[in-house]
């Protein structure tokens, strides 16, 4: 029986760990070779692509921005940045018309340095940074730079102080203090009070499905459809293996000349640049069904090395 080999996006649910929602797939898929793409917090929902099979191990060429329905709180800050935690300080939010908020916002787009919540998995001295904060510890975390590619104000309740919005970003921006900042901005303090992720990288909604509540939610031979993992790296220059012999190369880890006709190299759809300074880059390596057979790495002697090699799909 063929193991299964791509993504399965769940619409993952509140209340759950994104690790709860991979060790369902384990169980429903029956293996273990199961892995998300990016952890998402239990209140926040929305897309979670998660890998099936071998092609965990291409998780980490995934490539692109994610993006985000939320409403942020104005009038509190929270020690969290989100619901979840205490408030520990409150101030009446003011008379702001639309417009005012969106030539605020503006200071909010495009590229910025961002400090991570206190209660965040960043890491300080080999210790998360959530497990300093929970036992009272005092730190700072740096900065880091992140770019806010679209933040836009979908509508705004004077009464309840309640900005929804819809962002675009790069992945390892915070909502939760992209959040705060604009709170702090405003002057009155803002949290996180609610949150949807709408896209991560090439996956959106319209690939989601629910998470399978039982074992038995699908029946015997009608599993969650598994997405083939080709059109979510289209970012990737792509090489096709033409013989047998290529293919037997391949999978004995030696490397594989094409010098002599660098036509042969398709470049990536996000990744427009010339054949002939196409160096050390990922390469997809398919076969003439376009079935993949790894990632390499394309040197400037146009010698294609496997990084990941499979054996068999699967």
């Amino acid at each position: 029986m063929k193991k299964p080999f791509g993504f399965v996006v769940i619409d993952k649910p509140v209340g759950l760990t994104s690790h709860d929602c991979v060790n369902r797939l384990r169980k429903v898929f029956g293996i273990k070779k199961v892995g998300h793409s990016g952890t998402l917090d239990p209140l926040v929902t929305g897309v979670l692509p998660i890998a099936i099979g071998n092609a965990t191990r291409l998780i980490s060429y995934l490539q692109g921005s994610k993006a985000y329905k939320g409403i942020i709180q104005l009038g509190a800050t929270t020690n969290t940045d989100d619901m979840q935690g205490e408030i520990i300080k409150s101030r009446n939010w003011p008379l702001m018309s639309e417009d005012d908020i969106n030539s605020l916002l503006e200071k909010f787009r495009g590229e910025l340095l961002q400090k991570p919540p206190i209660f965040s998995s960043v890491h300080i001295k080999g210790e998360r940074a959530y497990k300093k904060a929970r036992k009272g510890e005092k730190f700072d975390l740096i900065p880091k730079k992140v770019i806010i590619n679209k933040l836009k104000l979908i509508s705004w309740s004077q009464d309840k102080g309640e900005l929804l919005i819809d962002v675009d970003c790069s992945t390892g921006t915070y909502i939760r203090s992209l959040a705060r900042d604009i709170g702090n901005k405003i002057g009155c303090g803002g949290y996180l009070k609610s949150l949807r992720r709408t896209k991560a990288y090439d996956f959106n909604e319209s690939h989601s499905i629910i998470l399978p509540e039982k074992l038995d939610f699908y029946p015997e031979g009608n599993k969650p459809k598994v997405l083939t993992p080709n059109v979510f790296f289209k970012h990737l220059s792509s090489f096709e293996l033409i013989s047998e012999e290529e293919i037997i190369s391949w999978r004995s880890g030696r490397k594989i000349s094409f010098q002599s006709n660098i036509k042969r190299l398709n470049i990536g759809k996000k990744n427009k640049i010339e054949a002939n300074s196409s160096h050390n880059q990922n390469i997809l390596v398919l076969d003439n069904k376009k079935q993949i057979l790894g990632i390499a790495n394309l040197d400037e002697s146009y010698d294609i090395k496997p990084k990941v090699v499979f054996n068999a799909i699967g």
